[in-house]
């Protein structure tokens, strides 16, 4: 209850006791008298009203009192009834709607965003297990699309041209270096790319020459730096089955912070970053993510042991967390909600590579340290 609710300060009317009984006219200070509202009675305002405290009998002091205890106005004014019973408030009538109770929703179109994610993976696992050079063409793909978005919303939203010619050139190239020359070879794109960028720009006028190249070296490295580890997990003579592992895990992960933290979730992980991530989300992707990374290292990776795969899933939850974040920390900057809508149901690629980028070399990483390169 706030403090308006203990009424106004009385008005014009009101009855201050005296040492010779009440008297009419004597109000404490507080707003003048408005001639206007005496003349309006059906105004909304609260009048004070009289309480009836008989001319004479009683005691002198509690007349008193019951004055000193201030008007009563007329949704608190005592019962009518010749008993003082309690006047009854109305119930509400038993047919009027009521409100539906509201259930949580996902945010996106649940029905899209499965049968986007089922056709793509198809498409992933068909051209993994069948030519391998077919898949690394699908990474370039990807790669050309999520610097598009990454750039264009960059453009849109913050007036900053970072150029996307040298970067999906050199995007691309960086992911077949990768995977024909390993990490020098993706070592050598990345720095030369970075160096077309530079250099494309300077047919341009100088004005925020400083701030476009800083975004471009930055697009190059977060999209298809990253991305060429996938590709260089595919260079090991089970290739196929440590890309699967990766791309298995970083689902599952995300699959169970979703899970349980839609229905558990009540403590917030980051709020200022992404308000719907929660900390009972996070474990929930651990657990999902230890599991399924013991029972992958078990009977899908050669030489790998259940524990290794606790490991692993422990790293992949972390990273994938990390680059979600990430990624929810770009898109908080240039106040939008995806990158782009080219994915029914996910938004755009950059949508979906969020967790994928930063775990690529963090799974290649721990498979060769585990069972080595390959």
């Amino acid at each position: 209850m706030n403090d308006s609710s203990w009424g106004a300060p009385p008005q014009a009317g009101y009855w201050a006791p005296t040492d010779r009984g009440p008297v009419q006219g004597h109000a404490p200070a507080g707003p003048p008298y408005d001639a206007t509202e005496a003349q309006h009675p059906m105004q909304t305002q609260p009048m004070p009203i009289v309480p009836d405290v008989p001319a004479h009998g009683g005691n002198q002091d509690d007349r008193g009192a019951a004055r000193q205890a201030g008007p009563l106005f007329r949704d608190e004014m005592p019962s009518a009834h010749p008993h003082g019973e309690a006047p009854q408030k109305p119930e509400p009538m038993s047919d009027a709607p009521q409100p539906a109770p509201q259930k949580k929703s996902a945010g996106r179109d649940l029905s899209a965003a499965i049968g986007v994610g089922v056709g793509l993976g198809v498409v992933i696992v068909a051209s993994l297990f069948i030519v391998k050079a077919v898949f690394v063409g699908v990474i370039a793909v990807a790669v050309v699309v999520g610097l598009w978005e990454l750039t264009s919303r960059l453009q849109e939203r913050k007036g900053i041209k970072a150029p996307l010619v040298p970067l999906a050139v050199g995007g691309a190239a960086m992911v077949i270096a990768g995977y024909v020359r390993g990490p020098e070879g993706a070592w050598v794109a990345m720095a030369l790319t970075a160096l077309a960028v530079l250099v494309w720009r300077m047919t341009e006028p100088p004005g925020n020459y400083l701030k476009d190249v800083t975004a471009g070296v930055f697009a190059a490295f977060y999209v298809p730096f990253l991305a060429t580890f996938v590709a260089l997990m595919l260079t090991a003579d089970d290739g196929p089955q440590r890309v699967l592992t990766f791309l298995v895990l970083t689902v599952v992960s995300d699959t169970g912070a979703y899970a349980v933290g839609w229905r558990f979730g009540k403590h917030k992980l980051a709020p200022r970053i992404s308000p719907g991530k929660t900390r009972e989300g996070l474990l929930g992707a651990v657990a999902f993510a230890m599991v399924a990374g013991a029972l992958l290292m078990q009977f899908v990776i050669d030489g790998g042991t259940w524990w290794q795969g606790l490991l692993l899933g422990l790293a992949v939850a972390a990273s994938a967390t990390l680059g979600d974040l990430g990624e929810s920390m770009i898109k908080r900057d240039l106040g939008i909600k995806d990158m782009g809508t080219l994915l029914p149901g996910h938004g755009g690629i950059m949508d979906r590579l969020d967790s994928l980028l930063p775990t690529a070399p963090v799974v290649w990483l721990l498979l060769v340290l585990f069972v080595g390169s390959g």
